[in-house]
């Protein structure tokens, strides 16, 4: 396996909305989140100047997405979460660029999708949770994950670990 360095990663939600999808039932909870200090700010970081809400919204809007989940918007990537509907305890997930939600593929190296960073796989868990203890989609639609800060100790670990002869 080739083992490659992982870039520093802190992760922040900056906001958190619900969208209704023009079809009247599609509802997503959108979480607009950063990772902050990294030298390309622009492209990991919601800027305040930037009117990303509004344009982000009608552009998620205008998507032919159903169901009801969550999204997880950056600057760089956005992944919507929806609970399957021929199935409510699986989560399906789809990927897109931010700029103009053209589609990303989620596949990577050895036949392995990438299911989350830090922050969406926190942001997941928590909205399971949600969807698991609402007895209504009303009820689920009321409750965010708590998820602020993701910050990572350290982004070496991996490489120090297969790097390092012997068992562990």
């Amino acid at each position: 396996m080739e083992v490659k360095a992982c870039r520093p990663y802190h992760s922040t939600t900056i906001a958190r909305r619900v969208v209704r999808m023009p079809d009247g039932k599609s509802v997503f909870k959108v979480y607009y989140a950063s990772i902050i200090n990294r030298p390309e700010r622009t492209r990991y970081e919601w800027q305040e100047d930037t009117p990303y809400a509004a344009e982000f919204e009608r552009r998620l809007s205008a998507l032919p997405v159903e169901g009801v989940g969550f999204v997880i918007a950056f600057p760089h990537i956005t992944k919507i979460f929806r609970f399957a509907p021929a199935m409510e305890t699986v989560l399906h997930v789809r990927a897109f660029n931010t700029p103009d939600l053209s589609p990303l593929e989620l596949q990577r190296a050895d036949a392995f999708l990438e299911f989350a960073c830090y922050a969406e796989a926190a942001i997941a868990a928590d909205e399971y949770r949600l969807w698991a203890s609402s007895g209504t989609v009303a009820d689920y639609l009321r409750g965010f994950s708590a998820f602020v800060d993701g910050p990572v100790a350290t982004n070496t670990k991996r490489a120090e670990y297969w790097r390092t002869p012997g068992q562990h």
